[in-house]
């Protein structure tokens, strides 16, 4: 290994969806050829969501750079043209056409790293995702199924106040964040 192996971030441009299957590909791949001197991490930014499923809460990973996977490496001979034949990769971030692939500022990699280790810390407490006079489905609860229009929103306990139409009524019904999504 040589003095000037000096690693530093880059940004993988992935199929959306395929992140995770890349960081793994690109792992195989570098154990594979030995060559885990010159790439020291491989890492998918992702941040927790929590839905509710049968009364009970879930916690998911969502990827939160869809597209992109993030690598510390030195990139010298073969390597970028390694990590480029892996299945689902498209390229690096910032490369011309043919030209190298550039390299993340510090400022950037801090931000990008200190945004995973916030994510890791902060769960539940996201924006308010709905807002009043919205159409909204249950999928939790007695009423799963039902779609509903939002009344009110209480942002300490997170609960929405949602009007559902029940055998031709309108009947309020009292229903927490996690209990509805979208339509």
């Amino acid at each position: 290994m040589t003095e000037n192996n000096v690693k530093k971030w880059y940004v993988v441009r992935a199929v959306s969806g395929q992140e995770n299957k890349v960081k793994a590909y690109i792992e195989t791949e570098i154990n594979r050829l030995g060559m885990g001197d010159y790439i020291s991490q491989v890492l998918v930014p992702t941040e927790k969501v929590v839905q509710v499923r049968d009364g009970k809460k879930i916690t998911k990973d969502k990827v939160y750079f869809p597209g992109y996977v993030m690598i510390e490496a030195h990139l010298v001979g073969e390597i970028p043209h390694i990590i480029k034949s892996v299945t689902s990769v498209i390229g690096f971030l910032g490369a011309e056409k043919n030209g190298d692939p550039v390299p993340l500022r510090p400022s950037e990699v801090n931000r990008m790293l200190g945004k995973v280790d916030e994510l890791a810390v902060k769960t539940d407490m996201h924006a308010i995702p709905f807002t009043m006079g919205e159409t909204i489905k249950v999928i939790d609860g007695p009423f799963n199924g039902f779609n509903g229009t939002v009344e009110k929103i209480n942002e300490e306990k997170r609960k929405l106040e949602v009007m559902v139409k029940i055998f031709g009524r309108k009947t309020p019904l009292e229903l927490s964040f996690m209990q509805v999504e979208k339509v």
